[in-house]
């Protein structure tokens, strides 16, 4: 059964979490991917970033909906994501859109559970990572074409 090592492109594109947005989304069009891993200065997978993260900057808005009761402010909805909408509409480094707890693999997980991770999760690239080092992604045409192999 093939495993990830088989079929991971370890030629990876990644960012930082310095990494300036408009850099980001020019890396994007360059590359033609759709995510990219982000990592520290020592090659460590600590979140991902996409373009869906990268769209959502221009997404409206929404203001939550308050009652204002005597003297106290209540919130019908969380103001912690509220908060966090406002930080990823104003962000201007990959730090602040990116996801922190990325799905991965192990180089030895099984060509079919990456299948199941990426159908059970919403995700199209899952980063392989051995001790925490990033060594490679997964992709959907990766796994399409470990069908035809």
């Amino acid at each position: 059964m093939q495993q990830a090592k088989d079929i991971m492109t370890t030629e990876v594109y990644s960012v930082r979490e310095e990494t300036d947005i408009k850099e980001l989304a020019a890396l994007f069009v360059k590359h033609r991917v759709t995510a990219m891993p982000v990592v520290d200065a020592d090659g460590k997978l600590i979140g991902m970033v996409s373009q869906t993260d990268l769209v959502e900057q221009d997404k409206p808005l929404h203001i939550p909906t308050v009652i204002s009761l005597f003297d106290w402010v209540i919130y019908l909805e969380s103001e912690k994501s509220f908060q966090e909408q406002v930080k990823k509409v104003t962000a201007r480094k990959v730090g602040d859109i990116c996801s922190r707890e990325p799905v991965t693999c192990a180089p030895e997980t099984p060509v079919n559970e990456i299948a199941n991770l990426m159908v059970d999760n919403k995700v199209h690239l899952v980063p392989v990572v051995d001790d925490d080092a990033l060594v490679g992604v997964v992709a959907r045409l990766d796994l399409i074409r470990s069908m035809g192999a």
